[in-house]
């Protein structure tokens, strides 16, 4: 879940496999969302089997949800080891923002910020940004902006974050505009 479309194709051809199959796999990861390489029906039944044993596509899971009447939808989403993020949902007329972490918690110690005062955890990887959004796409109908205003300052995640953007920004993956 963490590789740009070139990031993609060097990995197919350490597979053996044609790098031109990236936009494919892209395709089926982000823009129709399927977490088993089993059921991307256009990958042949040996690059699937290549996949599985080499990667695995996950998405974190919900731990809390809260709604407004307006629409608004504020997630805690657990992470593997056993973090949790926060993720917003904020619809508008003709327009769905989208507030993602980049960090779990925040080094800054601003001292309005309630993030702040739970300390620093660490960083989020490409694959956990971007799981975020894989993730609220399955529970609203449009996103059209992302912005990096969850938990933690996303200049001091640069490279995830920047990662993160390229597939946001990818056609072949989510097509945010710039």
């Amino acid at each position: 879940m963490s590789l740009s479309r070139p990031a993609m194709a060097g990995f197919l051809s350490g597979l053996d496999e044609p790098p031109a199959r990236a936009r494919s796999l892209i395709q089926w990861i982000h823009q129709r969302r399927t977490l088993d390489f089993a059921q991307m029906p256009d990958l042949n039944q040996r690059l699937r089997g290549k996949l599985a044993a080499a990667a695995a596509i996950a998405v974190p899971a919900l731990r809390h949800e809260q709604s407004s009447q307006d629409g608004t939808y504020k997630w805690l989403l657990n992470l593997d080891d056993g973090n949790a993020v926060e993720t917003v949902y904020i619809p508008e007329q003709g327009r769905g923002t989208l507030c993602i972490s980049s960090q779990v918690g925040c080094g800054l110690n601003c001292r309005f910020c309630a993030t702040a005062q739970a300390g620093f955890n660490r960083n989020l990887t490409t694959a956990e940004i971007i799981g975020q959004l894989w993730w609220a796409l399955s529970r609203v109908p449009k996103i059209t902006n992302v912005v990096m205003m969850g938990m933690g300052e996303p200049l001091l995640n640069y490279g995830a974050v920047l990662a993160a953007l390229d597939l946001m920004l990818d056609d072949c993956a989510y097509g945010l505009s710039k």
